[in-house]
């Protein structure tokens, strides 16, 4: 099997011409170069003009992002966490259950009973809480042996989907 490359930079391709480079190259650069052209798509529309498939791929780049780099944690500290509301429902949508699952299990982590917003996840990170720090590190580690790659799961929901998925 021919070894795939890096699709280096979204630059105006559409639903169908992005779908069109799988198998040639990474399937994870594809779904970032989704991604790309979301935030493009956000900077001449704005975020609440996107569909809530488009919404769902970036809650997901997101959680694989900031997992992989540093954790929950780094999630719930970064921007990133404006995904949170929607990301156990994302990750029910691409067929992640058991994400679906342990990423649920690390925002009951924060405590947070009422709403789900920016605000009430920094004011829960903003405490030192190294009870809470550990059980997080418990979900980085469930995640690293358990999520995998998710960049499979979710261009096919983005084939499923392409109809909603509108980026040029």
């Amino acid at each position: 099997m021919e070894e795939q490359i890096w699709f280096e930079e979204y630059t105006g391709q559409s639903t169908d011409e992005l779908l069109a480079l799988e198998g040639k190259y990474r399937t994870d650069s594809i779904v970032v170069a989704f991604e790309q052209a979301l935030y493009q798509k956000i900077d001449r529309v704005g975020y609440e003009k996107l569909s809530e498939e488009e919404k769902i791929i970036l809650a997901i780049e997101a959680l694989e992002r900031e997992v992989n780099n540093g954790g929950y944690s780094q999630f719930f500290f970064n921007s990133s966490k404006e995904y949170a509301p929607i990301l156990v429902n994302s990750l029910k949508r691409i067929g992640c259950e058991n994400v679906a699952l342990l990423s649920q299990e690390a925002i009951a982590i924060l405590g947070i009973t009422d709403n789900l917003t920016v605000e009430a996840i920094d004011a829960a990170m903003d405490a030192e809480n190294e009870e809470r720090d550990e059980k997080l590190s418990d979900c980085d580690s469930k995640y690293y042996s358990e999520a995998g790659d998710l960049s499979e799961p979710l261009l096919n929901f983005i084939k499923m989907n392409k109809t909603k998925i509108i980026i040029s």
